[in-house]
């Protein structure tokens, strides 16, 4: 069997790991046939745009993509790429599994943690206000009509938070966990506070949660779940979130396995699934192929494994994995020298995790979250 898979490459140094990423891919004999598509700043001047819409419709007709890094200018400019993907195919979940390997730096061991991250709602809806704008004068004088005050030289973003949108991103927690065998899902949240947003998502998570009586549920606020995390992580579980403390606590627990070179990420929803790594495009190393791939081969696991190529992901991940646990052909970050000058390059890992996945037998799988 063949996936028609949308292949986009991104910007900086994401051409780079997307090419090493799609020869691992390829090594494991599954049948790809790929629909590249470029996207980001390398397209804007060209189409007046960085995320033209034949990417969307390519998407929307495989239903699969895998995509390097984009990058996003910061306080100018076009919003994130990867936020208007979300929002325009509807890709509600994001899955970041962090998870230790022997061989990468960390002062944690035997990590094994999956978040669950709303995508589509709350501070991350884009429903903003500039300061100053007709627009923030009447919200502010709307709020002051109902008993709130908010200066006069204030910026204003909304925060939703719906009944639906933590609905289906709890019971997308929940069946994720059991059908990985996973014991326990953890609510994150600042209910204490935000009564009316983050205590809604609790309650909605309560309800949802007891339809599934197999599994153990709790909840954590989102301050002392941060502290937990750094003190006791091996208490938990799955954790699911909303939006922006998804973002924050998923960059934290990708921290405690080693940092982002080796956190995957994938953003799903009902019709369509984009993975990619979670780290940034590091246009500064842009053609010097020295940046680490491993992040996006982890999403090709996790592409593999959505699409029910389970025996490909176990063997791609175990393959990864060795190489990281021998240690001769990584980059640089992942040296215990950052400056070792047998640090290997992009496409030197690329040719270690091939020639691993040769050797990967009949061993008992990695679980990957």
């Amino acid at each position: 069997m063949s996936y028609r898979i949308t292949f986009i490459p991104g910007d900086g140094t994401g051409p780079e790991i997307a090419e090493a990423t799609r020869r691992v891919l390829e090594a494991t004999g599954i049948d790809f046939i790929w629909d590249l598509q470029n996207a980001g700043t390398d397209v804007m001047a060209a189409e007046g745009t960085p995320l033209p819409e034949r990417v969307l419709d390519s998407i929307r007709k495989n239903r699969v993509a895998i995509k390097g890094p984009i990058t996003t200018p910061v306080g100018k400019g076009f919003r994130s790429v990867n936020v208007a993907l979300r929002k325009e195919l509807d890709l509600y979940a994001c899955l970041r599994p962090c998870k230790s390997y022997p061989g990468v730096r960390s002062a944690f061991q035997d990590i094994d943690l999956v978040i669950v991250r709303e995508n589509t709602e709350d501070l991350y809806a884009g429903i903003e206000f500039a300061r100053g704008s007709e627009e923030v004068k009447t919200l502010i004088a709307t709020i002051e009509k109902l008993g709130g005050r908010i200066r006069p030289d204030s910026g204003i973003s909304i925060k939703p938070i719906s009944v639906e949108g933590s609905r289906r991103i709890v019971r997308f927690a929940f069946e994720y966990a059991r059908k990985k065998g996973r014991r326990k899902i953890t609510a994150v949240h600042k209910a204490n506070i935000m009564k009316h947003s983050d205590g809604l998502f609790l309650e909605v998570a309560r309800e949802v949660a007891a339809s599934y009586p197999d599994l153990e549920f709790e909840d954590r606020i989102v301050d002392n779940m941060c502290m937990q995390l750094v003190q006791k992580p091996e208490l938990y579980d799955v954790l699911v979130l909303p939006n922006l403390y998804g973002d924050i606590v998923s960059d934290l627990c990708a921290g405690l396995v080693g940092g982002l070179g080796v956190a995957p990420g994938g953003n799903i929803g009902d019709k369509a699934a984009i993975f990619e790594p979670t780290h940034g495009s590091a246009p500064k190393y842009k053609g010097l192929r020295k940046v680490n791939p491993m992040a996006m081969m982890l999403s090709g696991v996790l592409m593999l494994e959505h699409l029910g190529e389970v025996e490909a992901s176990r063997r791609l991940e175990q393959a990864i994995a060795r190489v990281i646990a021998d240690g001769d052909h990584v980059t640089y970050d992942l040296k215990s020298d950052r400056n070792d000058p047998s640090a290997a390059s992009t496409d030197e890992v690329a040719d270690a995790v091939i020639d691993a996945l040769e050797c990967v037998g009949q061993e008992s799988p990695l679980e990957l979250g």
